[in-house]
């Protein structure tokens, strides 16, 4: 569907970085659950468009909407533009991001300064449109990774990142005392997602997928499951980081 003024009795999900991946399979996993979904996208409109045309297929009710994560008017616009349509915001779903793999001797400090800008302002950003306007019984999914336990060599600024995701999840549960809204973070092991495969070898992504002890990469769906459970039955679960990676120590 395209963007008008409509209101829905059903709950309303916001998902960024909706348009690929994780994202995307956390936004058809949530509409297959029932909500409407908002599906932000950067600049890829077509796949955006793609994943709410299986959302409406699967007799969902969902529109994409162009935002930069790290613009405060951009995401104040994409919020609005989900309230007008659906009539308010239950879940936000944060799921976008940005990863520049190299040691930390190595690494391009504007590779730094983009990480930065997308994977903690732009948390920041969306966390704080999501506290002042998500209803009671609401829930915030942020995105950490399971390489801030696994101190994997050429993560470092990736992970640095994610630790600061963390921090914020953890605090902000605490300050949305009594709003009976939930603040949580998943943290994926390796997923077969094309950020996580771009600019590796076969033998690298062999050697990670057999890390777990299910001995497979993460699928899109896997994690989306723990999303979905995130966003809806899961109202005792709080404050949390929650290691979604098959396994690994």
């Amino acid at each position: 569907m395209t963007e008008q003024n409509t209101t829905t009795a059903h709950r309303v999900a916001l998902v960024t970085g909706g348009s690929r991946g994780i994202g995307r399979a956390s936004a058809e996993r949530l509409g297959a659950d029932g909500l409407a979904v908002v599906v932000n996208y950067a600049g890829n409109k077509a796949e955006a468009d793609a994943a709410v045309a299986t959302i409406v297929a699967a007799g969902g009710e969902a529109f994409a909407h162009q935002a930069d994560v790290a613009d405060e008017a951009a995401v104040a616009a994409l919020f609005d533009a989900a309230e007008e349509t659906f009539g308010g915001i239950d879940v936000v779903v944060h799921a976008a991001g940005v990863m520049s793999l190299s040691p930390l001797v190595d690494l391009d400090l504007d590779a730094l300064d983009r990480m930065y800008r997308t994977n903690i302002r732009g948390t920041f950003v969306v966390d704080q449109q999501a506290a002042r306007r998500l209803r009671s019984g609401g829930a915030v999914v942020n995105f950490s990774t399971s390489v801030l336990g696994l101190a994997i060599p050429g993560y470092t600024g990736y992970a640095a990142t994610k630790g600061a995701v963390e921090a914020m999840t953890l605090i902000l549960a605490r300050e949305l005392r009594g709003r009976d809204i939930t603040v949580n973070a998943v943290a994926p092991g390796p997923t077969a997602t094309a950020l996580f495969l771009d600019g590796k070898d076969e033998e690298t992504i062999a050697r990670m997928a057999a890390q777990p002890p299910l001995e497979r990469l993460g699928a899109p769906e896997d994690i989306a499951e723990v999303v979905s459970f995130l966003a809806g039955p899961a109202r005792w679960v709080n404050g949390q980081v929650l290691r979604a990676n098959g396994g690994i120590v």
